[in-house]
């Protein structure tokens, strides 16, 4: 909108005061807020964190070499969520990561190690990987993370560790941390009926299903944390993996869940991350908009 020319006391038309006022005053505000929108988030890499407590004796070699995250934290800023990453590999390999889709995205990512199968056999790993996310709890909002957004995620076995973890109340619930604290539950492409190699441990056959109290099914609940299962195409995936998932969803909904969701990643196999790193942050996103809604203070 145009300002209108203010007469001067000779009667001829003075150049317009407004617009001047308007560019000068919106100078000042950009050079008073430069500094805070110049400043960017750095990152840093903290390696090899341990996170079984240290008093807890004796500690073997593989549980050392195993037991330990790696935390990728931003350093100029607080307040930030923080995602728990559990890497995939059939809960016999793998290796703790931080996946280059998470980094530089203003947020935490603590990429968990655990012990593996055959070196050890069901359920130390799931009680690894509560250890991980308990270790989170305690230490974050000393690198000046929120509590109250703290995300676990995973993709296969890892996706399978972040629902058991945070279906399951008694993992966490042995640290002293109700597992309703999660912010949300983010799997990738999970086994949700009990995972193959602990059905390998109990001599029992890959192709045969079983929901006992190692499954996600299992634990089924009207109060858990919002859930996002996200697989890839039904057709390209790993055994029923889509199904299982789809199973996970029905129940929960019949439980009377309200927050759960499952996306088909149509034209994807089992290695469907790269579409579904996007999906997650978004989650993230999502549910940090809406808890810092309500909590403006935050």
């Amino acid at each position: 909108m145009k300002a209108r020319p203010v007469p001067t006391s000779g009667g001829r038309k003075s150049r317009p005061l407004i617009p001047y006022f308007m560019t000068y005053s919106l100078l000042l505000l950009v050079f008073l807020l430069q500094p805070a929108f110049s400043q960017e988030v750095s990152y840093r890499n903290i390696p090899a964190i341990a996170y079984y407590p240290a008093e807890e004796q004796p500690v073997d070699a593989y549980r050392q070499q195993q037991c330990v995250l790696d935390l990728y934290v931003p350093e100029n800023t607080t307040g930030f969520a923080t995602l728990v990453w559990f890497h995939g590999g059939g809960l016999t390999g793998g290796h703790r990561e931080i996946p280059e889709a998470l980094k530089n995205k203003g947020i935490a990512v603590a990429g968990v190690g655990y012990r593996l199968s055959p070196q050890v056999s069901s359920p130390a790993y799931i009680r690894d990987a509560a250890e991980a996310i308990a270790w989170v709890f305690s230490n974050i909002a000393g690198y000046g993370g929120d509590t109250s957004l703290i995300f676990i995620s995973g993709h296969s076995a890892g996706g399978y560790l972040a629902a058991m973890t945070g279906l399951d109340k008694r993992w966490l619930g042995e640290r002293g941390i109700d597992a309703n604290r999660i912010a949300g539950i983010i799997p990738f492409s999970a086994q949700t009926i009990t995972h193959f190699t602990i059905r390998k441990e109990k001599g029992i056959k890959e192709t045969v299903p079983v929901v006992d109290s190692l499954a996600p099914l299992f634990h089924v609940r009207a109060d858990a944390p919002p859930l996002l299962l996200i697989t890839g195409d039904r057709e390209l995936e790993l055994w029923g993996r889509y199904e299982e998932n789809a199973y996970l969803m029905r129940m929960m909904k019949v439980a009377g869940h309200k927050e759960t969701r499952l996306l088909e990643l149509q034209g994807y196999d089992h290695g469907m991350t790269y579409p579904a790193f996007p999906l997650l942050l978004e989650e993230i996103k999502r549910i940090t908009s809406r808890s810092r809604a309500g909590n403006p203070g935050q």
